[in-house]
């Protein structure tokens, strides 16, 4: 269940954000630039410099001297070597490293200068940047504690590096914890018995989650509150508590200044749990807004192509056809291939068609989760069907509807005809007792409120996404205070202006009435 719900962790971590520092730079020098980021992220009291060193770890687990630089980063940061802190972190390093470093001098230099200890040991989102490192780090120069398997020892570390975060209560360190505590929660979904087993871990795990949501509430950390509401989305929905799931959105608040890419696994999980509870409108609206956020190509291909899976099964339930262009999209052509089979068969309402097409790629829909959503297509499918011989014939027989969409009785076929003009799929009338399906002639469009309801659908839309984007906008710190430091000058001089003016008068009726008595 990991695998099939990890649309962007398994396959999109390992390559995300590959845009980082220049490529020349070595693992080394990366890193301990990054402690100058940090330094000024908590001098200036801005998570940008955070992001920045965050955005570099994809580039810097994949170098081939990884676990070396770690080492050298972590001797650098904390030259004593009876430090605790550096102990922490080196115990969770290859023997071969540790050896191999014991002799080196941790505190030497950086880019031609020294480091002191002082400027780096103080900063405690160093060594909390430093714990990320190792959460990812590497043995055989390639990821060690997860891309080895050794999801026990980093659920252990992960464990206790989440505790010592929540115990700094620092602002400058949301960032970095938000993502800890992605990989606190990745490492507990691998450990046997995986979901959706319920003596999986990762049940086990939902206090911790939850403790940190109320925390991050309290403390206005909008980052890490993002991050754990997403992974406690996931994680109800890795073992089917949709119920649970649901509680949790209506009892919480997704914070509106959360990053984007977080946005986009909201909006799919929340999708995901809509569409299980035969929300179709809701869950279409909030995968189509997933898909529309989330990038089409590079390292989040991923997500997009299973949060399209996903929009063109609900789309399909809702009885409306996914156009043809969707699938024509070079980074997902491939991915959506028995989609596409899918869409054909139900678009023709051929039941044998689409139980064929189930029957083949079942496996494949197993995979992607969404297999007992496609399940319920089957009634679409006549449906579908009866709505092409309701515009094919004006007048047919019940037995030659059974015939034509093979099933297996009038009455059967009576049911299904009947539910379908209730719908309002079909506009027809049943004749019980020559036992035929009269179509109703078409009315015209253009004479209903149709095409304006679907003009005002699309101008909410666009108006919507105006309003994301303005939320979304960066604006300068303190610029109202500085507005009202100006205003308040302004008003000071007036009052100077008028109180000059008013003196000015007085002197000037002084001088006239002195003349008059010197005449």
């Amino acid at each position: 269940m990991a695998d099939k719900m990890d649309v962007d962790a398994v396959n999109g971590e390992k390559e995300e954000e590959k845009v980082g520092p220049a490529p020349d730079l070595t693992a080394e020098r990366i890193i301990t630039n990054n402690f100058n980021l940090i330094n000024q992220a908590v001098d200036s009291f801005d998570a940008r410099f955070t992001l920045r060193a965050l955005r570099s770890i994809a580039t810097i687990r994949k170098a081939a001297d990884f676990p070396e630089a770690l080492a050298f980063g972590i001797r650098t940061a904390f030259p004593k070597p009876q430090n605790n802190a550096r102990r922490v972190l080196e115990e969770m390093l290859p023997e071969s490293v540790r050896s191999g470093g014991a002799q080196q001098n941790g505190g030497g230099e950086v880019n031609g200068a020294a480091v002191k200890e002082q400027d780096v040991v103080e900063i405690a989102e160093v060594w909390v940047y430093l714990g990320l490192l190792v959460q990812v780090s590497d043995a055989k120069y390639w990821v060690y504690l997860f891309d080895n398997q050794e999801y026990q020892r980093g659920a252990d570390f992960s464990s206790n590096f989440v505790d010592k975060i929540r115990s700094f209560n620092r602002r400058t360190m949301d960032p970095i914890g938000a993502k800890a505590y992605f990989y606190y929660a990745l490492f507990h979904e691998n450990l046997t018995p995986l979901p959706p087993s319920k003596q999986s871990p990762v049940i086990d795990i939902r206090p911790v989650l939850m403790a940190a949501l109320r925390s991050a509430v309290i403390r206005k950390d909008d980052e890490t509150q993002a991050a754990v509401t997403v992974l406690l989305l996931r994680n109800y929905i890795s073992t089917a508590d949709i119920t649970q799931a649901d509680l949790l959105i209506a009892q919480t608040q997704f914070p509106a200044s959360a990053a984007n890419n977080q946005v986009c696994r909201y909006l799919y999980y929340l999708g995901r749990i809509r569409a299980i509870q035969l929300a179709y409108t809701e869950a279409h609206a909030n995968l189509e807004s997933a898909t529309r956020k989330s990038p089409t190509a590079g390292p989040a291909v991923g997500f997009y192509q299973q949060a399209t899976k996903l929009l063109i099964v609900v789309e399909l339930l809702m009885g409306d056809i996914p156009e043809r262009s969707t699938f024509r999209q070079p980074s997902l052509e491939a991915a959506l291939h028995p989609y596409f089979k899918l869409v054909q068969a139900v678009r023709v309402g051929d039941l044998q068609a689409f139980l064929k097409c189930v029957h083949t790629y079942e496996q494949q829909f197993r995979s992607d989760g969404t297999y007992t959503l496609i399940l319920r297509l089957r009634q679409n499918v006549i449906k579908t069907g009866v709505r092409m011989l309701s515009l094919s014939y004006s007048r047919i027989s019940l037995r030659d509807i059974c015939t034509r969409l093979h099933i297996s009785s009038e009455e059967s076929a009576e049911y299904i005809t009947a539910k379908a003009i209730r719908d309002g799929v079909i506009e027809a009338t049943l004749d019980h007792t020559h036992g035929h399906l009269i179509t109703t002639p078409a009315k015209d469009a253009y004479s209903t409120t149709e095409p304006s309801e679907a003009f005002h659908a699309r101008i909410e839309a666009l108006l919507g996404m105006r309003d994301e984007c303005v939320m979304a906008m960066r604006y300068p710190m303190n610029k109202h205070r500085q507005e009202i430091a100006e205003a308040a000058k302004a008003r000071e001089r007036e009052r100077e202006l008028a109180k000059e003016i008013i003196e000015g008068d007085a002197d000037a009726d002084d001088g006239d009435e002195g003349g008059f008595e010197g005449m």
